[in-house]
């Protein structure tokens, strides 16, 4: 079934508008053509897109999903008008790459800097998700390159090579009671109110299966987009948290926090680089991968291998 942006512009300016009338203006099409194309594209589909009130008309439920559909078309062809037009500007590549969180706070921003710097034609778009989502959005084609954390290598439909290494720590206010010592296990943070990132987020998924697993409950009271957030509200004597090494040092300096060592063995974390398998990268890309993962003179990966299980 074929669909023309013509149409689907007209149901979502009917849908804006909440009038056939309006909408039609809006698109500048007569009245006559317009109600001809949304009752030939009802009858395509089998099902009616709205239901006419007196006060003019409202999706359906069918209408509604085909809206959401419409308006996420749009803003990819407006992505991709943006990014053809910047070839005429001397643009030579554009890269989307997806990261966690964690990846982003600890060692992505210098090593974007350092590509842009080095490849000033090939425009970088940075989007923050959670590692599972990073991995979904590279199977799906929504990212060229992704970077998140995991246990093992990933799913075998991506080549993924290592890309650093970090660590977890605690983050207490200063003279909470837990910063009468410099290192902690997680079970004592138990007793407290987590504050952290969303549900998803790699750390709070470790946190809550560890909890699990000594068969306690993880108060995660409250949950933010950001570390910064997270510092203020620790900072604030609302919680405890657990986050990025790297990160609670920095916050140390800003905030009236404290650092804490948090003996657990899966506190050290590792970055993975992934990108779709192919036999052939686009250069743009392979130069992304070789940058931020410089093959080693041992034993130097490729990204079209997939990396090897250590026994």
């Amino acid at each position: 079934m074929r669909f023309d942006l013509t149409t689907l512009n007209l149901v979502l300016a009917i849908a804006d508008t909440r009038s056939i009338t309006r909408g039609a203006a809006r698109e500048s099409l007569a009245l006559a053509a317009a109600s001809k194309r949304l009752s030939d594209l009802e009858a395509r589909l089998g099902v009616p897109l709205f239901q006419r009130r007196a006060r003019g008309v409202e999706p359906t439920e069918a209408g509604r999903a085909l809206l959401r559909h419409i308006r996420s078309l749009n803003a990819s062809l407006h992505a991709l008008e943006n990014e053809v037009v910047e070839f005429s500007r001397g643009i030579k590549g554009h890269l989307r790459v997806a990261a966690n969180a964690s990846a982003i706070a600890e060692h992505l921003p210098a090593d974007l800097a350092a590509f842009a710097k080095a490849q000033a034609g090939i425009r970088i778009s940075l989007e923050e998700l959670t590692s599972r989502e990073v991995q979904a959005a590279l199977a799906e084609g929504r990212a060229d390159v992704g970077i998140f954390i995991a246990d093992e290598p990933p799913e075998p439909a991506l080549d993924a090579r290592p890309y650093r290494e970090g660590k977890l720590a605690i983050l207490v206010p200063r003279g909470h009671v837990l910063a009468k010592k410099a290192a902690q296990r997680f079970d004592a943070l138990l007793d407290f109110d987590i504050v952290g990132l969303h549900a998803g987020s790699a750390a709070h998924e470790q946190m809550r299966e560890r909890a699990q697993a000594l068969g306690r409950t993880l108060n995660a009271r409250m949950q933010v987009h950001g570390f910064d957030a997270i510092a203020q509200l620790v900072e604030a004597g609302l919680g405890v948290a657990v986050l990025p090494q790297a990160v609670a040092q920095r916050f140390a300096k800003v905030f009236k926090v404290q650092p804490l060592v948090l003996q657990e063995d899966w506190a050290r974390r590792r970055y993975w680089l992934a990108v779709r398998r192919q036999a052939v990268q686009p250069a743009p890309l392979q130069r992304f991968i070789d940058t931020l993962t410089p093959p080693s003179p041992s034993s130097p990966p490729s990204p079209a291998s997939p990396p090897r299980r250590q026994p």
